[in-house]
């Protein structure tokens, strides 16, 4: 099994994601939590040119990509797992749990760094809130989270399977959180205890700032509750919370001004 997924980790990762995209769109649609306020069309297409131009700027710049780097670190016995005598599933678990860490405080650092910040900015500048959100990103943001993953891909000595599984899930559960849904308050309630569910990252895209600084987790829920960064709903409750910064409240989303609004003052 291992090896199909390696040897077919584009198909894999490729199925993986349209099937949870067409999933998710179709919940949205169905039964959504909010009412757009920008709605679909041009906003749709500014976040999904994103994540087009994201992939895009990996495959130039990048001379190698998170799974293939952990298939060199396993070769050359780089990194802690390798020096450690784990089974192979307990290697699995371990670098998955650990990579889940290191995303978590890649987002915290994002915040609290004003450059990074001006990045990340473009994720939390959508006054709306749905599963296009899960992909928007700033090209240049990407890239730098790519090289935090490389960093702790070799650091870890990740294993090869742990780390495709974890970008998929982590990819799944960013779509899945970020959906337009809820899944009811009784069982989001056991859900959060397992993995961050909408209703619980939707408060980070609070327009309040303390919120904005809250549930920094997009896969595992657990980090926000150990370090202090938890918050369990919005002051405003969870239908009548506005989504998004203060200052980018005014103008529907353009590709060109997301791509530019890292290097402005003025807002969107």
């Amino acid at each position: 099994m291992n090896h199909w997924l390696l040897e077919n980790e584009p198909l894999f990762r490729l199925g993986v994601f349209g099937a949870l995209l067409v999933v998710m769109m179709a919940w949205e649609l169905g039964r959504p939590m909010l009412p757009l306020r920008e709605g679909r069309g041009l906003r749709w297409l500014s976040n999904f040119s994103l994540v087009v131009l994201g992939t895009i700027a990996v495959r130039l710049v990048a001379p190698i990509g998170a799974v293939a780097a952990a298939q060199h670190a396993a070769r050359e016995e780089i990194g802690l797992l390798n020096m450690l005598d784990l089974p192979p599933s307990g290697q699995i678990v371990a670098a998955m749990i650990a990579l889940d860490l290191v995303i978590y405080v890649q987002h915290w650092v994002f915040h609290r760094i004003p450059l990074l910040w001006r990045l990340h900015k473009v994720h939390h500048a959508d006054r709306d809130y749905d599963v296009s959100t899960a992909l928007r990103f700033h090209p240049v943001e990407i890239l730098i989270s790519l090289a935090i993953k490389l960093g702790a891909v070799y650091a870890l000595g990740a294993p090869p399977t742990a780390v495709l599984l974890f970008e998929v899930i982590l990819n799944g559960a960013a779509m899945f959180n970020h959906g337009n849904v809820t899944l009811g308050a009784r069982l989001d309630g056991i859900v959060r205890l397992l993995i961050v569910t909408p209703d619980m990252h939707r408060v980070h895209h609070s327009v309040r700032r303390d919120e904005t600084n809250s549930n920094y987790g997009f896969n595992l829920p657990w980090w926000d509750r150990m370090f202090g960064t938890y918050k369990a709903v919005s002051e405003d409750g969870p239908r009548d919370l506005t989504i998004g910064l203060p200052e980018y409240q005014a103008k529907p989303t353009r590709l060109w001004r997301l791509l530019t609004l890292p290097f402005r003052n003025d807002a969107v």
